[in-house]
This record gives structure tokens, sequence and C-alpha cells, in this order.
């Protein structure tokens, strides 16, 4: 992986030595993503300049250079990613009478490009990408990205200049640049921790969306009137297709051929000419794609987890379990408080868009110990949208049928009740923590009960804070795919609905966001067998009954691993990739936290409500309710809008004393 950046000057005839200067200025924020190479190609006529910063993983020689020029001079290429098919396409290619000058996939697309045009090239390929390339004989510069959007790209306006890269900081060092908060898009941090594309914490900035390519032209450039980004390819299109015609084979036929598609995925991700490794949390997914890649590796994998101290959130003896009975070379480490105050002031840094996933802690420390021994690891996330297996999916399940038996009328006041008595002040002395439950519990309800919809109760379960239009001032929430119907309402089944959901919302904008910075932030390629879209586009041809089964998901997961890792060993209540925030803002986090949330400070910056905002910290830290999920939502927009005042983050003997 690496990291690309570019601008568009609608002045063209730029000072040819100005625009080098200033890519390579936006180009020198990306060197977390690509340490080992810097490029730049620029026009000076046209007024574009496009930077790359490489972090080599194939052919580490200088004939992987970018941005990489197509032998025939067409076409410019700056690329981030890894094309996993490459040597089968580099030999079709060559019967076509191609020739290489090395061994980098950059090439391979290129020659792709030159032979069958954009389109048929495009969706030739397999693998994780985002992408820049300028076609000098058409004048259009093409922005790209992959169809699971494992790889970001950012772009916009700012002034006379179309702006893009790999990151927001990259675009914040180019001298155009001028960004102000989209209120709007914080009011989505907040109730949901995490900002869905294309919108962005900055104005007039966007996220290209998985799947899509974005195509501007001299005149458009000009006029500061881009299209609109085009789909190539659409989940929602495969999700429609898959459930109408579903798979119907028995069950050994669909693990046979799911089998077959997952190692053939695993097999291509292994291709790296440097150190190679996995994460290991010793539940499904993870345990199935490293047991794919022991069985196709004669020596032992390098293996990773995180534990906790804290009770419910350790899963590091599961982890070294499955990797002792599969014979691999595991590391583990255990999070110390020493840790969380090394790694939450950098959150901003690494996170340069605010993200308030509180796993972004381990994964952040999970990424720093694979990166000193491998630079290319694989990860089962995904399993969970592919097949069925967040919690919150069966409880919805749950929840739904009962809810719609009883009038909405009758609901709504019944509510009403509840969140008053959410909100009685108990005297916690005596039973703080079944004090809390039963109040947590109160509220949720009160919170549950008025839904009208399947969809709209789902919205809700995905709201970690849903008092998020409370806290946050002068902000509407706009329209995003969480909140929009049309999709949701074409699917059969409720199962499919809320993964087509979380797959085109959470999955590529929380999850994938979560562990591309964490691992770029330390020059470490992640890559994800599971959204290798060969694979998704068949399991969404697989009834729900092999997805779910029993009252559990991943049915069908489950019966592959079990062909490799005893079921004692990976069957269990489901935990996820968790951190246990609550009891650290109570305690080691709880000085920072504090400097964040002070009343005068948040009158003074104007986003948020001062009073309401201090009377939920109050409740946190006095154990009767557990707000930390919209804490932290509030907690990294502070920290991101100014890192100077986070920046230091050490243990004080006050930190006990602090008001509250």
């Amino acid at each position: 992986m690496c990291g690309i950046a570019g601008f568009w000057d609608s002045r063209c005839d730029v000072d040819g030595v100005e625009l080098e200067q200033v890519v390579l200025r936006m180009t020198a924020a990306l060197r977390h993503r690509g340490p080992d190479d810097e490029g730049l190609w620029s026009d000076a006529r046209t007024g574009l300049a496009l930077g790359h910063r490489r972090l080599a993983i194939l052919d580490l020689s200088a004939e992987g250079h970018q941005p990489m020029h197509s032998a025939d001079g067409r076409y410019v290429l700056a690329f981030n990613g890894e094309i996993y098919n490459f040597h089968a396409l580099r030999r079709r290619l060559e019967e076509r009478g191609h020739s290489f000058r090395g061994h980098s996939d950059t090439e391979v697309m290129l020659a792709a490009f030159c032979e069958w045009g954009f389109l048929p090239a495009l969706v030739s390929l397999v693998g994780m990408f985002a992408f820049a390339l300028w076609d000098s004989r058409a004048r259009t510069l093409r922005l790209v990205r992959d169809r699971a959007g494992e790889k970001p790209l950012y772009y916009g306006w700012s002034g006379d200049v179309f702006i893009f890269g790999s990151e927001l900081k990259a675009l914040r060092a180019h001298p155009a640049w001028h960004g102000g908060v989209n209120r709007d898009a914080l009011a989505l941090l907040v109730r949901y921790g995490y900002i869905p594309a294309p919108l962005c914490i900055y104005e007039n900035i966007y996220k290209l969306p998985p799947g899509y390519a974005l195509t501007l032209t001299e005149a458009q450039v000009r006029t500061h009137n881009p299209p609109l980004p085009e789909p190539y390819w659409s989940l929602q299109t495969i999700a429609e297709a898959g459930t109408a015609h579903p798979f119907d084979g028995a069950d050994a036929e669909a693990s046979e051929r799911l089998v077959a598609l997952l190692l053939r995925a695993v097999s291509q991700q292994m291709v790296a000419d440097v150190p190679l490794g996995a994460f290991l949390s010793g539940g499904i997914d993870s345990s199935l794609v490293v047991a794919l890649m022991q069985a196709q590796s004669r020596r032992p994998i390098k293996t990773f987890s995180i534990g906790f101290h804290q009770d419910g959130f350790d899963e590091a003896p599961f982890a070294k379990a499955v990797a002792r009975h599969l014979g691999t070379d595991h590391t583990e480490m255990y999070v110390q408080d020493e840790d969380l105050r090394r790694v939450v002031p950098r959150l901003p840094s690494i996170y340069d868009e605010p993200l308030a996933d509180a796993s972004q802690i381990p994964t952040v420390l999970l990424c720093q110990l694979a990166a000193a021994k491998v630079k290319v690891v694989l990860s089962g996330d995904a399993g969970d949208e592919l097949f069925g297996g967040y919690n919150r999916y069966r409880r919805t399940q749950r929840l739904w049928p009962a809810l719609r038996r009883i009038p909405e009328n009758f609901r709504k006041r019944l509510a009403r009740h509840l969140k008053v008595l959410s909100s009685v002040d108990l005297n916690l002395t005596s039973a703080p923590g079944a004090a809390r439950r039963v109040l947590n519990r109160l509220g949720n309800l009160s919170d549950v009960l008025p839904v009208s919809s399947d969809r709209s109760l789902y919205q809700l379960l995905m709201s970690s804070n849903r008092e998020a239009s409370d806290w946050v001032r002068e902000a509407s929430e706009p329209p995003t795919p969480l909140g929009t119907p049309g999709p949701w309402e074409k699917l059969p089944e409720l199962l499919h609905k809320m993964m087509w959901l979380d797959s085109v919302s959470y999955l590529p904008d929380d999850i994938l966001v979560k562990v591309d910075r964490a691992a770029m932030s330390v020059g470490l390629e992640t890559r994800i067998p599971l959204l290798d879209h060969r694979v998704i586009e068949f399991t969404w041809s697989l009834p729900v009954s092999v997805k779910q089964r029993r009252n559990q998901g991943k049915w069908l997961l489950r019966r592959i691993l079990h062909q490799y890792v005893p079921r004692a060993l990976v069957e269990r209540p489901k935990k996820g990739f968790a951190a246990p925030i609550a009891q650290w803002l109570c305690g080691p986090l709880r000085a920072w936290a504090e400097s964040l949330l002070g009343e005068t400070r948040l009158s003074q910056e104007g986003f948020f409500e001062p009073k309401k905002l201090r009377q939920r910290w109050r409740e946190h830290l006095s154990g009767k309710r557990d707000w930390s999920a919209g804490l932290w939502h509030v907690l990294m927009f502070q920290a991101w809008f100014d890192p100077q005042k986070s920046a230091v983050l050490e243990p004080t003997e006050a930190a006990a004393e602090l008001a509250v």
C-alpha cells in the first residue's frame, strides 16, 4: 500500500516548479503511508500534478516507482493498493504482445488500460485500490476506489483548485486549503462514531464511495463543475440479484464452493516480496483466515493478538490456543495504562478525520506489534457483514416482531414514562452496578419502543449516541444510507437488509478506516481475503439458512473452520474486538477527557451543548449511567479539533480530584 495526492489548478499554465513544490508538500504529509520512495509528475500547461509515496511490497526495485507512465505514453498512474490477480492479467497481456520492464502490478494495470480500455480493464482487477489516472489523449483525470472501500480517497474544491489524496492531511498541505467544519457531518459522527460517505468532516470535501469512479475534464475544472461519481460495481445490485436468484445447492456444495473461493483469495493475498503475517483474535473469522494461510504455507505463519486485563474483554488466551493448534509463530501483547497514555494523544493525527470507534486503540497497538516483525498482514474483517455475525442482527430479529404486535401509540406513551424513570436521580452508594444496569435498560427501552419500522429500529441500534441532535449545536443530520429506505425495502429478508446496510456504511466508513489508518501509521499493509469481490458476490447468493442457523450467525464459516480447528477452541459467545472504554474514562483517561470537556472550552468552541454534555460526563463518572460511547464520540472530535491541547497525556495525582 502507498499514499497518493494531487491537484488540478483551474488557472492552468501554472509554473512548473510551483506545481512540483506543492505536490511534494502534499505527499510529504503521507510519508507514513509510503516510507520507501517518493515520486511526482506534473503538467504545467494543464495545471495538473500527481504525487506518490511508496510502501514497497511487490517488485522492490526502481521499476515500481510511481507515478508510472504507460508504455505508449498515454496514461500516468498514481496507485495505492494491491492487484491480486496481476500475474494472470500479465500472462493475458503478454499473449497480446505486451512486454514489461519490471514485475509490479502497477505496470500491468497500465498495460490493461492500453489494451482493453478503462472500464473493461477496471472490472478485470481483483484487489484493493484507490488511484488517480491521467489520460493525456482524452484530457481526463479519473479517481477510482475499490469495490469494498479498503483504500481511502478524498477529493473536493479549495478555492480554484481541485484537490485529492489518500488522507485529509495531504489536502490540508495545499496552500489553497481552507476547510471549515461540517456541522451536519459532526452530528453523524456523534450519533454513529463515524462519518458515512460521501460526507466528510470538512465542508466541500468528500469521500469517494466504494465501487465508484469520478471522471474530470478540463472544461469541468475551469467551471468548477465536476460530475457526480458513477458506480462501476454496485453492492446493491449484487445483493438484489443474489437474493432474487439464490444458490440452491446443498450445504456441502455451498461449503465446497466457498472453501475454493477463500483458498484462492488467501493464496493470492499471501503474495509479497516482504515478510507476511496475520492478525488472530481467536474468533471465527481471523481463525479461519489463519487456518487457510497455514494450510498453504510450509513455514509457521506469524500471528499477532492483543489482550486486556479487564474482565470480559480479553480474548488473547483463545487466540493463543488457536495459534498453538495451527502451529503458528504467535506474538501477543497486553494493553497497559502507559500504552493508553502513549497512543490516545496520537489518535487525532493517525485518524485525521475523527473516528470514534474505541477499538481503534487496540488496533493501533496491534499494528505496532505486527509492524515490528512483518510488513504485510491478513485480517479476518468482514465476516460479520457477509455472514450475519453481529449480535445486533439477532436482537433486531427478536425485537421487531414483538414490537409490531403492540399498537404504536401505546408504545410511545409507555416510552415517555420510561424516559422519566430512567432520569431519576438514585442513591448509588449501596449498589452502583445494579442501579446503572437498571437505568441503562430503562433508557434503552424508552428509545426502542416508539420505532415505526424494522429499518428505524436497526438505525437506532446502530446509534451509539441516540441524543446526537441534542448534543451538537446548529446541525441537522443529512441523508445517509442508514436513513434511506429504498434499497432496504428491495431486499426480502431482514437479516440481508441489515447486512447490506452495514456493508455499505459501517464496514467501509468505520471498520476499514480503523484498520487502514492504524496500519499505515506504522508502514504496515493489511489485506482482507473476505473482501475479495468474488467472495462477496457468492455470499450474497447464499440463502439466510447457511448464514444464520440455530440462532447463531456465520454458520457456513463455522462449518468450514471446524475442519481445521476443533469446535471447543472457537465456539464461545461473541465479544468482538472491543475495548473497555467505560472503565478507561473513569481511570487512566479521566484527566485527558476532563481537559477536553471543560465547560468554558465547550462554550467558546461552540460545537456542543455544554450543560447537556457536562451532565452526561458527571453521570458517567458517578456510575449512574454508562455514557462512554457518546462521550468517546465527542472526545475524538475535541481531540481532533485542537490536537495541541491534548498532545500531552501524563498521569496526575490531581486526576481523582477533578471537578465533575
